[in-house]
């Protein structure tokens, strides 16, 4: 499966799960926030989507995934992007 499906599907998920995800530009790197009491996934349009990947495997708290449906390919890449392993074809 490919990193931007991956990272869209992650996206949907987050969603899922009452996290919103923003792709904006800037001077950030991105990742995990709290903005009036709700979560946020911060993602910088101008990093690739490897970095979009990592961020969101960072940032989503895996036992509130549980109750969410993810694709095989989709765990796997988040397993492999927390432990450091990035290989995404």
């Amino acid at each position: 499966m490919k990193t931007d499906k991956i990272v869209n599907t992650l996206i949907e998920a987050a969603q899922q799960i009452g996290i919103e995800v923003r792709r904006e530009r800037g001077r950030f790197h991105g990742g995990w926030c709290t903005i009036d009491g709700k979560e946020l996934i911060l993602l910088n349009k101008r990093q690739p989507v490897e970095s979009h990947l990592a961020i969101l495997a960072d940032s989503l708290p895996l036992d509130r995934l549980e109750s969410v449906f993810l694709p095989p390919a989709v765990r796997a890449a988040l397993e492999e992007s927390r432990s450091g392993k990035v290989d995404v074809s």
